[in-house]
């Protein structure tokens, strides 16, 4: 195999995308169009990646700089400003190509491409003819018509230039192709935007091979969701939800039950063990993953979470660990409404039930907090009761502060732990204290004003008007 150099074209504008961010930036299963086509292409082991920008140029190199390169080589970018045509993008790339090799032209806006296919492309190009990806399309408008003299490509006519007759052609060119680069350099170099568009189209070099006898090749695809670009916010749905049902195929056919694979949502990576069940309306992001026996209730969103066998998310629970992660025990029981934010580490059999939010904090095995509270920044031991409406209060208005809990604990309701403190061993908090100073194992707290009741006590009255 020659070596392989990837020129991804991501200058277009996307008019119908009526939006003021570049279309190949637009997200899709919580990715940017280009960067599905970016880490696609970090499995072909490619020596050079080229990419193409033009609207927007600045804004998207400096995402692509951003995005993890899963060892693909740095990116080089080329602007084309004026776009002038698929051709005249892929001449800004000429300086930069070497003259061996292979080049592979994808297209920064269809996201969906697959490595299997890009590499049947490859291989059918051998370093020696130029190979296009095609595909059968019911309503074959707006793309290049593949035009065959028996088996062989003859050219590929553009819509807006094609007749009557080839416009029922349903074979067309998907915007993928290998060619080797001394051709590519040779017949780009003879381009010219003799058209009715006036541009500089890739596609007139099929004509310029076969006038030079050489070889050219269709590599036809089954899969269109593969090729599907995005042009317009409704094309971009309808992908969406065509990548999401693909997904959640894929994880019905692992043995995962989803009561509804059309409603259902992963943006990252979502693993999942034996027995796993996920209701309606819920979303994974970044890296999620679901022990054996796990149940997520409906409408719940998890990100950049660990959750062990056996777990239960009720409903309406939003789980996100960000940078630090979420981690939750086995057989844990967590919502309905619940919040765990980063840095939220939950032991087995752990209770985190409605309104409750917790961040940054570690709950030990059997440790409950059911109801209406907070804790941030705390270590909590085992069997703790954590009563409803109690919350640490672990900001000082400059700094963070942490809140120590020890085992067989139990904090009274509508009661503030002032960070930072500790509650020793067995501790009672009173209902309602306010505990400012460290507390010793197996003593009750008591932290609240003295109880007053006035007789006879009338309410004041509206005054007459």
């Amino acid at each position: 195999m020659t070596a392989v150099d990837v020129v991804v074209m991501a200058a277009g504008k996307g008019t119908r995308m009526k939006s003021r961010l570049p279309k190949v930036l637009h997200r899709l299963a919580g990715r940017a169009l280009l960067q599905h086509v970016v880490a696609c292409v970090a499995r072909l082991q490619a020596r050079r990646v080229v990419v193409v920008t033009g609207n927007g140029a600045e804004q998207v190199e400096a995402a692509v700089a951003g995005w993890p390169n899963d060892g693909l080589p740095v990116p080089v970018f080329v602007r084309q400003e004026p776009q002038l045509g698929t051709g005249h993008a892929v001449q800004q790339a000429v300086p930069v190509l070497p003259d061996d090799g292979t080049t592979l032209v994808l297209n920064g806006d269809v996201p969906l491409i697959e490595a299997a296919t890009l590499q049947k492309v490859l291989d059918a190009c051998g370093g020696k003819r130029l190979v296009l990806l095609s595909v059968d399309m019911d309503d074959p408008s707006g793309y290049g018509r593949i035009l065959r003299s028996g088996e062989a490509v003859s050219a590929i006519v553009e819509h807006k230039d094609a007749t009557e007759e080839q416009r029922q052609i349903r074979e067309v060119y998907t915007g993928f192709m290998a060619v080797p680069n001394a051709l590519l350099k040779r017949w780009l170099a003879r381009l010219d935007n003799n058209n009715a568009q006036k541009e500089y189209y890739l596609t007139d070099i099929v004509k310029m091979a076969v006038g030079e006898g050489a070889e050219v090749v269709a590599v036809k695809t089954a899969d269109k969701v593969q090729v599907d670009g995005v042009n317009s916010p409704a094309q971009l749905a309808d992908l969406e939800r065509a990548f999401q049902l693909r997904q959640a195929r894929a994880l019905m056919e692992e043995g995962v039950r989803l009561a509804d694979p059309a409603r259902f949502d992963v943006r990252g990576e979502l693993v999942c063990g034996q027995d796993v069940e996920i209701d309606v309306n819920c979303v994974f992001e970044g890296r999620v993953s679901l022990g054996d026996n796990v149940r997520i209730g409906a409408n719940c969103v998890i990100a950049n979470a660990q959750i062990a066998a056996g777990a239960v998310i009720h409903p309406f629970s939003h789980i996100d660990g960000e940078k630090l992660g979420v981690r939750i025990g086995e057989g844990a029981l967590i919502g309905p409404f619940a919040r765990l934010r980063p840095g939220a580490d939950l032991g087995a059999e752990v209770h985190i039930g409605n309104f409750v939010e917790v961040k940054n904090a570690t709950l030990a095995r059997g440790a409950k907090a059911n109801h209406l509270a907070y804790l941030g920044d705390a270590t909590v031991g085992e069997r703790v009761n954590y009563g409803a409406g109690a919350i640490t209060a672990n900001y000082d208005g400059a700094n963070k502060h942490r809140t120590v809990i020890e085992d067989d604990v139990h904090i009274g309701s509508n009661s503030v732990l002032v960070a930072p403190v500790t509650i020793a061993r067995g501790g009672t908090v009173g209902a309602s204290s306010t505990i400012t100073k460290d507390t010793p194992a197996g003593a009750l707290s008591v932290a609240r004003g003295k109880q007053v009741s006035i007789p006879n006590w009338e309410r004041p009255k509206k005054k007459a008007k």
